[in-house]
């Protein structure tokens, strides 16, 4: 079954689940990973984004939450001896060689079997590999932990010293980083936008302006997070963001503002791009506003009204 007819077929309670690894260069490593997880019965993984500059790489699986938590411990078990934290180099904050997989309710799943599975999987991973675990948004288990960038904070750098924090002892496995692999974050959340803005300019200072004007805890756009990355293979900077609510912030309104606020610096939108997949209804609105349809509506996407009820 190709991947773009998957949801006329697939079991109504499957999650979505989206790995991030810290390895974006290593094409054999990533090769293994790829078929580690397409190979794993009952899950389909549907993307895989590699990203050199950010040393990252991001996964895209739909699957039961029992193949999905055999697919993360799969994943996990090729990341053991790949990668080491004590050596990577990258723009994108992490604490992980399998920094953060969070679990997604799609289709007829709820929210409440993303948490079971994000639990569950995360317990798993800790007494099989001997690695903490921190669970995050939905799935947290204390208010201040719920948000992914408080969890990442201090990077793999600062790890030890952050568990050793009150309030920061791991939710499963050992109070203490592995000393290669480090930590990771197991959650459970909306389906998000992971949505990058590059911009025609080196200058980190601009990308970093710009980010802290869009994003809403600076004072920015609602459910908009942002941060500023330097792409040295293209000699470029990136606004690199997820949108959390594309329903309430969309695509286009992120994409002119931070269009406005790099040519309040001198500097013009090079090009940008989604990381992972995104609704169909997202980049529906992008184009019913750049044509004016009016009275739009998101029922007038053909492939939305052929999936079952």
């Amino acid at each position: 079954m190709r991947a773009g007819r998957l949801w006329y077929n697939a079991p109504m309670a499957w999650l979505e689940c989206v790995p991030n690894v810290s390895d974006g260069r290593d094409p054999r490593v990533l090769d293994r990973m790829t078929a580690r997880l397409s190979g794993t019965p009952g899950v389909r993984l549907l993307d895989v984004h590699r990203d050199a500059d950010h040393h990252r790489s991001v996964f895209t699986l739909v699957g039961e939450p029992p193949a999905l938590t055999d697919a993360i411990l799969g994943l996990c078990d090729e990341a053991m001896p790949a990668i080491d934290l004590r050596r990577h180099q990258g723009a994108h904050p992490r604490i992980g060689a399998v920094d953060v997989v969070p679990f997604v309710p799609v289709g007829h799943a709820t929210m409440d079997e993303a948490v079971a599975a994000a639990r569950t999987t995360g317990r798993a991973i800790a007494e099989r590999f001997g690695i903490p675990v921190l669970l995050y948004e939905e799935a947290a288990t204390a208010p201040h932990r719920r948000r992914l960038e408080a969890v990442r904070r201090g990077r793999f750098e600062g790890l030890a010293e952050k568990l050793r924090s009150p309030g920061w002892q791991p939710d499963f496995g050992p109070p203490a980083p592995h000393p290669t692999f480090g930590a990771v974050a197991v959650g459970a959340r909306r389906i998000l936008v992971a949505y990058n803005i590059n911009l025609a300019t080196d200058r980190l200072d601009v990308a970093a302006a710009v980010a802290a004007a869009v994003r809403e805890s600076s004072g920015g756009l609602p459910h908009v997070k942002a941060m500023a990355v330097a792409l040295p293979a293209r000699g470029l900077v990136q606004v690199s963001m997820n949108l959390t609510r594309v329903d309430a912030t969309p695509i286009a309104d992120v994409f002119d503002a931070v269009a406005r606020e790099a040519a309040r610096h001198g500097v013009a939108v090079a090009d940008s791009e989604v990381v992972g997949l995104v609704p169909a209804a997202a980049l529906a609105a992008v184009a019913a506003r750049a044509l004016r349809i009016a009275a739009w509506n998101p029922d007038k996407i053909l492939d939305s009204r052929l999936l079952p009820d």
